[in-house]
């Protein structure tokens, strides 16, 4: 039978670590300077990479883990060194003195843009360690179909309101204006940082506790 109580413990621990509405200003910043149609694809692209990601986590997790030798606490530290790396471009203006650039040039029509689905937007903005080790949690813990139904469900639902989230996005930041994108851009880089450094910080503790445990 289908836990309805577990749906909604569920739903709220995946909503609050993937963080839709903390994500769509960030797909919209990287998709600035792009045509509206390639704004719909990277959404959908988006959620679909991380969902396919998720929900293989969800099911073979522990066997893919266990069969590569690989714990969480090398995810997190990995994840969190590629998200320095955007964080540091945003703060600095880089892709948005870049994306301005080939704006102007083509307008709205960029014929190469930056495809973001599966970094930074599906891994590890979306399928993070953080959500990752959530779900593989939450899995190994339940107790027959009903259970299993609802942690999915559960999750079938934050990625749909994250899809919403970034359709939205970008209509938002136009009406904010450019200096106040400008702005949140850097804020958002700088967050973004201190979320990646609190991945590896979370990895490196992991790890010297493996060792002197």
């Amino acid at each position: 039978m289908f836990n309805y109580e577990l749906f909604m413990s569920a739903f709220a621990v995946l909503f609050v670590i993937i963080d839709p509405p903390g994500c769509a200003p960030i797909f919209a910043t990287l998709t600035q300077g792009t045509s509206k149609k390639h704004q719909r694809v990277m959404a959908f692209k988006s959620v679909a990479v991380a969902a396919g990601i998720l929900f293989i986590f969800a099911f073979f997790g522990e066997q893919i883990f266990t069969a590569l030798h690989i714990d969480f606490d090398a995810l997190r530290i990995a994840g969190g060194i590629m998200l320095f790396i955007i964080a540091l471009q945003m703060v600095f203006e880089q892709r948005t003195e870049h994306r301005e650039t080939r704006a102007e040039e083509a307008l709205e029509e960029i014929e190469n843009p930056e495809d973001i689905s599966v970094f930074p937007m599906g891994i590890p903005m979306i399928a993070g360690p953080g959500t990752i080790a959530s779900l593989l949690l939450m899995m190994s813990g339940s107790q027959g179909v009903g259970d299993q139904m609802a942690i999915l469900a559960a999750l079938s639902a934050v990625l749909f309101i994250s899809l919403l989230a970034f359709l939205v996005a970008g209509w938002l930041m136009k009406i904010m204006g450019k200096t106040f994108t400008n702005v949140l851009t850097r804020v958002l880089g700088f967050l973004l940082a201190a979320l990646a450094t609190q991945f590896v910080i979370d990895g490196v503790k992991g790890v010297m506790a493996g060792l002197l445990g």
